[in-house]
């Protein structure tokens, strides 16, 4: 709790009465340091540009050998395959235990942030990352592939991911929809670049020298994390959301076993609360419906990255031609992926930005099953496209919607527990595809079944939210549309997603009449 302006501010949600206020803008001093300690007198307030731009190209780099890198794992899915005599299914489990340990090492990540902050985290999944990829090329056994290729590997893919988009949020406030955007063309990147460069390492060494090889290129997430400088030098984090004196327990109670007991149950109950949003879960009915749409989307959303290339060789297309699929792909996403930014950063969307996004699910499911026509270069290039278009309008708003549903100041928990949610169907979805493939023999069904999923996703996500907002709307209709606080009137905000500072004049007159705002800041 901080005291300005003869007005008193606390970290607790939102409250008047049981009802919200919405405000003006707040000032950059409004906004959390790297370390988590909210701004202030003294703090270090976001360049938005500057050193910011080195910053946003690191990332972009860092998301393109992170998120980019699962595209060029099916180049060597028929050499896994091969090599280890192992069925779809099990071979499957090694791009699946990759892509879930990036997702579900979220907390873990966290925690690391906030012990050694994001530069020296970005550092040490470098060397995880890099590490796990170069050891992956001596392994003799499929299961000796899913340690070194599926956890230690995509620990370290976690642990350079979120703190690079993490400190990106820091260096940018008034231009980090555009900041958000360009970095998410690194995923693209990847796409475009990664199978072109894992398909000439495939023809010249194999899928092992590959590897070993692969291992050294994701070394460069160390240099990447090098430039990511601290705003200001880490300290602790920031202030508990309530008194020390009463989130702690008396030294006296603490000398005996229920003192300590208490005292670690807080402390574990602190540590969800921080990193796992599960009131927001509860209470938060968007944050709910937002959190199964996605988690039910993760099921089927990347299984076709995996599957594309052993599908378009199976049925007797080049490899090399395969591989240039998922460039293509990556092309079309690099291409749309920045004006998108753009276009849903203008003032029509706002509010409007998750029904943008389902729409964009929508087609992305439904683009799955032009695979089912067949397999010629004509079709699966018509498909690649339309995949790509949608995959942008996901990629570019999944972010973005989320920061409309929750509070920015418990943004990373509900990002943390999103993530633990994705991590536990990637894990599950892509198996499940190779135990399809093995009892029908055909890859078709994959598509299939994706299309199917991710469609009903979106279906799912349209429905519930245009559900939500005619209840929010009815209840409008039977409420006054102020509420008259001593000296001033505030508007009613549904849900408390948000609020700011008040404007200048009403900082005045609050301090003038002692009045208390709670916000999230």
């Amino acid at each position: 709790m901080t005291q300005r302006n003869g007005i008193r501010w606390t970290s607790d949600r939102c409250s008047l009465s049981e009802d919200c206020v919405q405000e003006k803008t707040p000032g950059p001093d409004d906004y959390e340091t790297e370390n988590g300690r909210p701004g202030g007198e003294g703090a270090v307030t976001a360049p938005d540009g500057g050193w910011g731009w080195v910053v946003l190209v690191a990332t972009v780099i860092v998301l393109a050998l992170t998120l980019g890198f699962s595209a060029c794992v099916g180049i060597f899915y028929t050499d896994l395959q091969e090599d280890f005599q192992a069925t779809n299914s099990e071979t499957s489990w090694v791009p699946s235990i990759m892509i879930s340990a990036l997702h579900v090492g979220g907390p873990f990540c966290s925690v690391l942030v906030e012990r050694l902050g994001c530069r020296a985290t970005v550092m040490l999944g470098g060397v995880l990352s890099g590490f796990g990829m170069a050891a992956s090329s001596f392994t003799q056994s499929i299961g000796q592939l899913y340690i070194t290729a599926g956890v230690i590997t995509g620990l370290g893919f976690c642990f350079s991911f979120q703190p690079a988009v993490t400190i990106l949020g820091h260096y940018f406030v008034r231009r980090r929809a555009f900041a958000n955007a360009m970095s998410s063309s690194g995923t693209a990147l990847g796409m475009c670049t990664l199978p072109f460069l894992g398909n000439y390492l495939h023809t010249e060494l194999g899928w092992r020298g590959s590897f070993l090889v692969l291992g050294a290129v994701l070394l460069n997430c160390c240099v990447c994390g090098a430039v990511m400088r601290p705003l200001q030098p880490p300290k602790h984090r920031g202030q508990p959301l309530i008194n020390h004196s009463q989130s702690m327990p008396d030294k006296e109670n603490v000398t005996d076993r229920k003192g300590w007991m208490k005292m670690i149950r807080r402390s574990l109950l602190d540590f969800i609360s921080k990193h796992m949003a599960f009131d927001q879960l509860c209470n938060n009915s968007r944050y709910c419906v937002y959190t199964i749409g996605i988690s039910w989307m993760m099921l089927g959303f990347v299984v076709p990255l995996v599957y594309l290339v052993p599908y378009a060789t199976a049925n007797g297309m080049d490899p090399s031609l395969a591989a240039r699929l998922l460039s293509i792909m990556g092309v079309v996403n690099i291409s749309v992926r920045p004006p998108i930014g753009l276009l849903f950063n203008m003032p029509w969307f706002k509010g409007k930005h998750v029904y943008v996004f389902a729409s964009g699910l929508m087609v992305n499911g439904l683009s799955n099953s032009i695979c089912c026509f067949g397999a010629s270069f004509g079709v699966l290039i018509t498909y690649v496209v339309f995949y790509g278009l949608s995959m942008s309008v996901v990629g570019s708003l999944m972010f973005t919607v989320l920061m409309d549903i929750v509070e920015m100041s418990r943004f990373p928990s509900a990002l943390g527990l999103l993530a633990v949610m994705e991590g536990i169907m990637l894990l599950i979805g892509p198996p499940l595809a190779g135990a399809l493939v093995d009892r029908t023999g055909q890859y078709y069904h994959v598509f299939s079944a994706c299309s199917a999923v991710v469609a009903s996703a979106a279906v799912f996500l349209i429905v519930s939210f245009c559900w939500l907002d005619t209840k929010v709307k009815k209840s409008k209709r039977g409420q006054p549309s102020t509420v008259q606080e001593p000296g001033r009137t505030v508007d009613i905000v549904p849900g408390c997603q948000y609020s700011n500072l008040p404007a200048e004049r009403d900082k005045d007159k609050a301090s003038a009449n002692g009045a208390e705002h709670v916000s999230s800041i």
